[in-house]
């Protein structure tokens, strides 16, 4: 299969992500021009299996991929390497420049039956800002030499339910040419969906050009919810990857099930064709209550109304009178 070439990204973008550091499409010596996709989802929603077992499939169908893990858990790469916990940029570049000496390639990437995979990292709990972490991990890659490095895709995995700057980038500065956000038929995860499609919409409205390619359902019960947003908001299906238990426990047991030989094959093989084809949509996000009217009343509570607080309330029931300080004039 022949990787399908996204849009071009703009100069005024390319101007801007030179300034933050990031990765833009690059040439490499073959010329042709790399597919940077960002893949967006609720925490736990299955964004590094998804993304683990499509790398490998791409992989094993002679494309040239690398997958970068831009969730500070660091877990993307651990499905991929049989739970090996991979260098991440971040912890390598510090312990590099404490030592005084510079990050290689062969510190920070490594590989997988012709899948290439590195992660980010990010700052401990309580101890720097987790968007920060991505911003300086994007500017070490230029460092490295991602403008010059030779793929057909550049995958790449955010934390959607996080709205700091960092987690935005890709959106906010045209690094990437198109989004895939991962969902469920859960309100949680279609709610983080439809927050990255609203950000999509606002920095298109601003001159942005990536759009949203479309959703992979993962872990469907056959509620239906998350086809219905689709459907509603004008994203297309790229796959349905079904709850089932097979892949739960070989997952849980960091393996690959998105190659050639296995049962979940031809799945992957799908998802691989349609994320290389699939053109960068303009997506209608939904209101708040669009959104909530996917779900039967009593999953969401829609019915609950909202009833107003008094003062009397606020101090448990003890009406304290306060003499108004408001000057009152007598009539002339």
């Amino acid at each position: 299969m022949s990787p399908v070439s996204g849009p071009t990204v703009s100069s005024r973008a390319q101007a801007e992500t030179a300034d933050a550091g990031g990765p833009r499409a690059a040439g490499g010596e073959s010329g042709r021009e790399t597919q940077i996709i960002a893949i967006y989802g609720k925490g736990g929603i299955g964004k590094s299996f998804t993304l683990a077992n499509l790398s490998y499939m791409m992989a094993r169908q002679g494309l040239r991929v690398l997958l970068i893990g831009c969730d500070p858990k660091s877990d993307t790469t651990s499905l991929l390497f049989g739970g090996r916990a991979c260098p991440t940029i971040i912890d390598t570049s510090a312990r590099k420049k404490l030592a005084g000496e510079d990050v290689a390639i062969g510190d920070v990437c490594f590989k997988r039956d012709g899948v290439y995979a590195m992660e980010l990292g990010g700052p401990e709990v309580g101890r720097g800002c987790g968007g920060r972490g991505i911003i300086h991990g994007f500017e070490i890659l230029d460092k490295l030499g991602f403008q010059e490095w030779d793929f057909d895709f550049v995958l790449l995995d955010f934390l959607g339910d996080v709205v700091c700057g960092g987690f935005g980038l890709p959106i906010a500065r045209d690094m990437c040419q198109k989004v895939i956000v991962v969902g469920s038929n859960d309100l949680q995860s279609l709610y983080v969906v439809n927050n990255v499609c609203s950000a999509v919409e606002y920095f298109r409205r601003l001159g942005g050009s990536v759009g949203v390619a479309g959703m992979v359902i993962n872990k469907d019960d056959g509620t239906g919810e998350a086809q219905a947003y689709a459907d509603k908001a004008g994203v297309p299906v790229l796959a349905t990857i079904p709850a089932d238990e097979d892949i739960r426990r070989k997952s849980a047991n960091y393996q690959i099930v998105g190659h050639p030989d296995s049962d979940w094959g031809p799945l992957f093989a799908t998802l691989a064709r349609n994320v290389a084809e699939a053109p960068p949509l303009h997506p209608d996000a939904l209101t708040q209550d669009e959104l909530l009217g996917l779900f039967k009343a009593e999953e969401v509570g829609r019915d609950v109304v909202l009833e107003p607080a008094t003062a009397s309330d606020m101090r448990g029931g003890k009406v304290v009178e306060r003499a108004s300080l408001e000057v009152v004039y007598d009539p002339a």
